[in-house]
């Protein structure tokens, strides 16, 4: 069985409490924390394989991750 591999864009922001908080914008409500950035990448990593999981248990098809772009706009006052 051919596995497929994903290049899925997570954004990671520190939390007010302490660690991290990411999520993954392609996977709507797909989102870890850790205590380090390490930490947080693996727990979406996780939780990542288990949106797909839901996605293929509904039959539904897993979103393309390259069609989020990421950029930054900069914004003088």
């Amino acid at each position: 069985m051919k596995k497929n591999i994903y290049d899925f864009k997570v954004i990671i922001e520190p939390d007010e409490s302490g660690g991290f908080v990411i999520s993954c914008p392609s996977l709507q409500g797909c989102y870890s924390q850790g205590d380090t950035i390490d930490e947080a990448l693996e727990n979406i990593k996780e939780a990542i394989l288990l949106c797909l999981e839901d996605l293929e248990s509904k039959g539904e098809e897993v979103p393309d991750p390259s069609r989020l772009l990421i950029g930054s706009v900069l914004i003088s006052k």
